[in-house]
């Protein structure tokens, strides 16, 4: 889990509603807040939510701290005990000094701790992405913020190996479109759709927070394709994807489409069942987004790099962000397209055709290998 990004129980994008076709997915689990009001009294209600969610509640926080002669300390634990968590806060912001008690041993139950973490970073910037968990959370310590992302990842990863043996049973090349938003992904989807669907069977699976309004697009080429809402959710989990696969008519020995919702961070580390990511980079966003959003270039096979009809009108470097994602991901292919031009699409059509061709192989492969295991396991019971 060293050096993840960000995890979803960190932003807040579990607590989203989601919803494929109209229908909430999962099951619901309540559970009550408390919250306190200005004038210090308390009120509880419950919330519900997916099972896809997981809520973690800790006393303990982390932040950078240093002390006021400007020297960083070596990390080590301070209790602190207010009256008033707000005007903390403030403090906090404001960076006025507060007193501090020092604690070593054992701590007032009714301190919080602070888990002080310094790096050597320079004054002009603040880098909260740099402890275990790779990401920064009021009020969850590092260490439960790893344990948190842990049980995450597990769980959605078991989905993600039963979609991945369903798409190996049916030979389906399913690829996860990612991308940050405005990047041309679903126009580049209907321009591959519209060449494809006379020499391929396809299916689409579309993402996004709100509206059915891409599905609708993908529709009207003649293929079939189901829209996931995440709510407040940045990014498709392998749960969403099997709920839609059991809708689509996914047929064997064919290519699925998974277009992710536009975002470069929290799609990396969700695992679909795909075959590969596809991360799609316009040249409207500049040269150094491998670099800003390693995680998500390091877990693509392919890089398309879309909109290079514009490329006369920009101060695009392609060479630079080429260097860039190979930086990053020293093995990751890369292809320059235009989904309104047309450039350089024949070469992503093929490779997509590749792939589905490597999946039927596979799967007449892993069927040939269970009529040899029936054989043998036949030739036992006539020799009993």
């Amino acid at each position: 889990m060293i050096g993840r990004e960000k995890m979803c129980t960190v932003c807040g994008c579990a607590a989203g509603e989601t919803k494929i076709e109209g229908a909430v997915a999962g099951s619901t689990a309540a559970h009550e807040h408390a919250h306190r009001h200005a004038d210090g009294s308390w009120h509880t209600h419950a919330h519900t939510h997916t099972d896809a969610h997981t809520d973690a509640h800790t006393d303990a926080h982390t932040d950078a701290h240093t002390h006021a002669d400007g020297d960083e300390a070596a990390g080590h634990e301070h209790a602190h005990a207010h009256d008033d968590e707000a005007a903390h806060a403030a403090a906090h912001a404001a960076g006025i000094a507060h007193p501090h008690e020092h604690s070593h041993g054992a701590r007032d139950e009714n301190a919080h701790d602070h888990a002080h973490e310094h790096g050597h970073e320079s004054h002009s910037s603040l880098d909260f992405g740099s402890g275990p968990a790779g990401a920064h959370a009021p009020g969850l310590t590092q260490a439960k913020m790893v344990q948190v992302e842990q049980d995450i990842l597990a769980k959605n990863n078991a989905f993600a190996d039963t979609n991945r043996r369903r798409f190996a049973a049916q030979g389906v090349f399913a690829i996860n479109l990612v991308s940050s938003p405005g990047s041309g992904k679903t126009t580049l989807l209907v321009r591959t759709i519209e060449t494809l669907k006379t020499r391929l069977a396809l299916a689409v699976v579309e993402g996004d927070q709100q509206t059915s309004l891409d599905a609708q697009r993908i529709r009207a080429t003649g293929v079939a394709a189901i829209q996931i809402n995440t709510g407040k959710g940045c990014h498709l989990d392998a749960q969403m994807v099997g709920r839609a696969c059991d809708r689509l008519p996914l047929a064997d020995d064919s290519l699925l489409l998974i277009e992710n919702v536009g975002n470069l961070v929290c799609p990396a580390d969700f695992d679909l069942g795909e075959a590969h990511k596809v991360v799609v980079l316009s040249v409207t966003e500049g040269e150094d987004k491998p670099l800003k959003y390693p995680a998500m270039f390091r877990a693509a096979r392919l890089m398309l790099v879309n909109k290079i009809d514009l490329l006369p009108y920009l101060n695009f470097d392609f060479e630079a962000c080429l260097a860039n994602a190979r930086r990053v991901n020293p093995h990751i292919e890369v292809l320059p397209v235009s989904a309104v031009s047309g450039e350089g699409l024949e070469a992503w059509f093929s490779w997509l055709e590749r792939g589905v061709g490597a999946a039927q192989a596979a799967r007449g492969g892993l069927v040939q290998r269970l009529q040899q295991r029936i054989a043998e396991l036949e030739a036992q019971l006539a020799a009993r």
